[in-house]
């Protein structure tokens, strides 16, 4: 298998076969609905639930966010990326070469991210996202010694004591600071740095997955996806959260991996090594990736090769094995977390189980938006009739969210959590019909200026 153009029949961007009618729209409008109700109740019944003085603890149920209607700086460059993708998409991503576009699909990514998180102007909207009481940035000054960092950091992930880490801070491995302790040390310190090189990295996260497509499935595949890649609601959150960073270097991870899965030689060994240290590193940037180990397995099966495996597992255990000799494992850090997780006065304590457990996927349906929805409802219908690697893909990503939302410890704030998870079910978007492509991306970049421009999302 190698990673140039294949046109099999049924690839996604060609014609429909006369013998294989396209499906009707009727069916994706009702799947629309339908989600559009999902969220509906979970607001209704959050509310309801406020008002009893239950601790549903957001501002606006089923997202952590007030109702404040505005405009500001980056309106008018949000809507103006989102009408230039929307209509001009996906003529450029079928005409231009793959490498310029992925090029054209990076920028216009970054713009249309920073461009709606701009809406709130650039202190609020960016430089002091990562700079409140609860986020990395309060650590860095309290970091002088890099190596006592990580030998003593699962000892303050729980209790409460001066020297106890800050909320995101504990509640990821130590890597995830390290990251803005290292910027901060390389010169770029404080929080417009930090929330500009987060949306940088978050935002190329669309141009690994369409590598990805492009290794495992054919270029066509890749070619679809990206202008919805492009405008998905998740670039909400990405801009700015640090698990759109994270999600970024898992897909870069498993970008790696897959293009060496597909090669033979050295250089496969090589692209395969790099992608299991990646995917390792991401390990260390959130607990919850750990959820994604099944992505490496299907790409095996995908490609129907055990090297990859070997080759990627040997970069994932260096990682592990170089931060449990710098003094931090990760399976302690854990269950480090779980304590705090569930100490007297934590939200994951407070948060009622029986409403987050699936008023989490009211959120999930608001960062996906109604193509990914009206995708999966295809994909659901008719799997035999859609790509394999997009429904492998995307299948693992569902199964990750399912497997965090039943598990108790993401309840609430997953429109940023599961940002990883979401990156791999947006593909399902190239089951629709071209004709249909333009209002669907439109109802992907209306749904996203609604959300930023109504409600003040606290990333």
């Amino acid at each position: 298998m190698t990673t140039e153009l294949r046109n099999r029949p049924g690839a996604a961007g060609d014609p429909p076969s006369p013998t294989r009618p396209p499906f009707r729209l009727r069916g994706d409008l009702i799947a629309v609905v339908a989600a559009a109700l999902l969220v509906t109740a979970s607001s209704v019944v959050g509310w309801a639930l406020i008002d009893a003085g239950v601790p549903v603890l957001v501002g606006w149920p089923p997202l952590l966010a007030a109702w404040l209607p505005r405009v500001g700086p980056g309106t008018v460059p949000a809507i103006v990326v989102a009408l230039l993708v929307a209509l001009g998409g996906p003529a450029v991503a079928r005409r231009l070469r793959f490498g310029p576009l992925l090029a054209v699909a990076y920028v216009a990514s970054l713009a249309w991210t920073f461009a709606l998180a701009t809406i709130d102007g650039w202190i609020v909207g960016v430089a002091e996202r990562l700079a409140t009481p609860t986020e990395y940035l309060v650590e860095i000054p309290r970091t002088p010694d890099i190596a006592l960092f990580l030998q003593t950091f699962a000892d303050r992930i729980a209790g409460i004591t001066p020297d106890t880490l800050v909320t995101h801070a504990s509640g990821h491995p130590p890597a995830a600071t390290l990251f803005y302790v290292l910027l901060d040390r390389v010169g770029l310190p404080g929080g417009g740095w930090a929330g500009g090189v987060t949306i940088l990295v978050g935002a190329s996260a669309v141009v690994a997955v369409a590598i990805t497509l492009a290794a495992l499935g054919d270029r066509d595949l890749a070619r679809a996806y990206l202008p919805f890649g492009v405008l998905a609601p998740a670039a909400i959150w990405v801009g700015v959260s640090a698990d759109g960073m994270f999600a970024a270097v898992l897909a870069w991870g498993v970008a790696l991996f897959a293009l060496g899965a597909v090669r033979r030689g050295i250089g496969g060994h090589l692209l395969g090594l790099a992608g299991g240290v990646v995917i390792g590193l991401s390990l260390f940037l959130s607990y919850g990736l750990v959820l994604t180990g099944l992505i490496p397995v299907v790409i095996a099966l995908l490609v129907r090769r055990v090297a990859p495996l070997v080759t990627g597992g040997l970069g994932v255990a260096a990682v592990v094995a170089a931060f449990a000799a710098a003094g931090f494992w990760w399976w302690e850090g854990y269950e480090q977390v779980q304590v705090r997780y569930y100490q007297p006065g934590e939200y994951g304590l407070l948060r009622p189980y029986e409403y987050w457990v699936w008023g989490n996927l009211a959120a999930f349906v608001l960062v996906l938006g109604p193509a990914v929805i009206a995708g999966l409802r295809r994909a659901a219908w008719r799997p035999r009739a859609a790509p394999l690697v997009v429904v492998a893909l995307a299948a693992c990503g569902l199964v990750a969210v399912l497997a965090a939302d039943l598990s108790g410890l993401s309840k609430s704030e997953v429109e940023r959590i599961w940002l990883p998870f979401a990156v791999w079910t947006v593909p399902l978007v190239v089951l629709l019909p071209r004709p249909s492509w333009r209002w669907w991306l439109l109802a992907q970049a209306a749904l996203a200026l609604v959300i930023n421009s109504l409600l003040a999302t606290v990333w």
